[in-house]
């Protein structure tokens, strides 16, 4: 989906979005624009890329910027340091015109999106199971899982778990 903020129906979705879907969708523009850079890198297109990478790190910033350190300190913590990571990789990667460094952001970003999927499923899961059939009504997103993402190296990645 295409972000233009005078589509009605993207204004609507993201004004009736739960925070869940806020994040996810995040997630999913982050990668977008980021690989909007990286394709842009590969063709040697320095607007695109500046573009791509530049819409990336303001959405990496907001990650940032709305943690909830009420819910765990130490959690935030560790995404932040995460997300700071991401955007210093991206920057240098853009910067210096790497795309190996572009590709393990990517791939870190991927990563945290499908265990942030995954969360979604395992409360949605959990809402229905206590709640029974009008769970489906509460507003808990549910996603498919993406496709299995390679590492950096093209080894695959060991499975995601969400489990208490």
């Amino acid at each position: 989906m295409q972000f233009d903020i005078n589509n009605p129906y993207f204004r609507t979705k993201v004004l009736t979005a739960s925070r869940e879907e806020l994040r996810d969708m995040l997630l999913e523009g982050c990668l977008r624009f980021m690989q909007g850079g990286r394709d842009a890198m590969a063709r040697k297109d320095w607007e695109g890329v500046y573009n791509g990478f530049t819409q990336a790190k303001a959405i990496i910033l907001e990650l940032i910027n709305t943690l909830d350190r009420n819910a765990s300190a130490e959690l935030c913590d560790r995404l932040s340091g995460l997300y700071t990571y991401m955007y210093s990789r991206l920057t240098e990667g853009s910067f210096e015109k790497d795309i190996s460094k572009v590709d393990e952001v990517i791939g870190l970003m991927q990563y945290e999106r499908d265990t942030w999927a995954m969360l979604m499923e395992k409360l949605a899961a959990e809402r229905a199971a206590r709640r029974g059939p009008v769970a489906e009504a509460d507003g808990a997103p549910t996603r498919l899982p993406a496709a299995p993402v390679a590492g950096a190296a093209g080894k695959e990645r060991p499975a995601l778990s969400v489990s208490a």
